[in-house]
């Protein structure tokens, strides 16, 4: 599961925030397999998407991570949650995506397939009310 700002993200969902603030960001990750994973990184990487197939990743003048973009993980063990938490600062208004990406340090240790289909995570980032 993936939460933006305790709201949980699903395909359907667009998460509002405000310029500025600081979004937490929460990714929990559940071992339905019989053997442990790990050890692995979890990348998450925001984009924009201007809907003709080109994505911007040069987003570092518009988002800035609060601590690091990437978890490491020792291990998950057998039907275990870990749960890994991080914030994002958006400096811009405008639409945003978050992909996340694992990484393995040994490719003979298989990540469960349902991880690789994390939901879509949609931002939107709009002004400040005052």
């Amino acid at each position: 599961d993936i939460l933006v700002d305790g709201k949980l993200c699903d395909c359907d969902i667009v998460v509002n925030c405000k310029v500025g603030d600081p979004i937490p960001l929460e990714v929990k990750l559940t071992n339905w397999s019989k053997h442990s994973v790990g050890p692995f990184a979890l990348t998450v990487t925001p984009y924009q998407d201007y809907q003709n197939g080109v994505h911007n990743y040069e987003l570092q003048d518009a988002i800035t991570f609060v601590g690091s973009n990437t978890f490491y993980i020792d291990s998950v063990k057998p039907t275990k949650d870990s749960v890994y938490f991080g914030a994002l600062l958006f400096l811009y208004t405008g639409d945003f995506y978050l992909n996340i990406k694992f990484h393995e340090d040994n490719c003979s240790r298989e990540l469960p397939l349902s991880w690789f289909c994390l939901p879509s995570v949609h931002i939107r980032a709009m002004e400040p009310v005052v």
